[in-house]
C-alpha cells in the first residue's frame, strides 16, 4: 500500500512538473511567435519508437494539459483524497534511493543525562508534609515560600539534575503526598 501512494505522490509530482513545462514551453512558443514569422512548433511530436498509447489515456493526457494551475492543485487535492495519501512533502525524483543494508550506520542513540523534577499535585490532606519537605529540598525557601510552591502545582520543582537525584526527589515528594514526574 505504501508503494501504491508513494507512486502515486510521484506521478502527481511529475504532473505538475510536466505542466509547468508545457507551460514554459508554451510561452517560449508565443515568445518566438512574435519575434518570428515562422509559426510555432506542435507540442506533440510523435516518434517512431514510441509504443502505441490507448486512446483513452492520450485523451486524459490531453485534458491533464490543458489544466491551469488552480485546477492541477484541485486536482492534486481530490487524487490526495480519493486516494487517502497524506499530505507530505513531496521529493525530488532524483534524490530517493534506496540505501543499501550494509550501508546503514547505526546511529547511537542520545542518552539523556540532565533530568528535571515536576510538582504535578498534592493531596490536601498532606500539604503540611510535602512544604516541609519541599523546604528540605529546596534551601532558599522558607515556609512562606514553600507554602506557595506547593500551591502552584504543577511547577518544576528542580531542574538539570542527575537521574539518582532526581529520583530521590521523586520518591521524597510521593512519600509526602504530592505526585511528581521526571521529565
Amino acid at each position: 500500500m505504501n508503494t501504491l501512494r508513494f507512486a502515486c505522490r510521484r506521478n502527481i509530482h511529475q504532473i505538475r512538473q510536466f505542466h509547468k513545462c508545457i507551460i514554459q514551453q508554451t510561452e517560449a512558443a508565443a515568445a518566438t511567435a512574435t519575434v518570428s514569422s515562422t509559426p510555432p512548433i506542435s507540442e506533440s511530436v510523435s516518434t517512431s519508437t514510441e509504443p502505441a498509447i490507448d486512446s483513452k489515456i492520450e485523451l486524459i493526457a490531453n485534458q491533464i494539459i490543458s489544466l491551469n494551475l488552480i485546477e492541477v492543485a484541485q486536482l492534486s487535492d481530490l487524487l490526495k483524497k480519493r486516494l487517502n495519501l497524506p499530505d507530505a512533502p513531496m521529493m525530488s525524483m532524483g534524490s530517493f534511493v534506496a540505501p543499501k543494508e550494509e550501508e546503514q550506520e547505526v546511529v547511537p542513540e542520545a542518552v539523556q543525562t540532565k533530568f528535571t523534577v515536576k510538582l504535578v499535585a498534592f493531596n490536601e490532606k498532606s500539604k503540611i508534609t510535602l512544604i516541609k519537605e519541599l523546604k528540605a529540598i529546596l534551601p532558599n525557601y522558607n515556609l512562606v515560600q514553600a507554602k506557595k510552591f506547593v500551591e502552584s502545582a504543577p511547577v518544576v520543582v528542580k531542574a538539570d539534575i542527575s537521574k539518582e537525584e532526581a529520583d530521590k526527589i521523586m520518591e521524597a515528594i510521593t512519600k509526602s503526598g504530592g505526585t511528581a514526574e521526571i521529565v
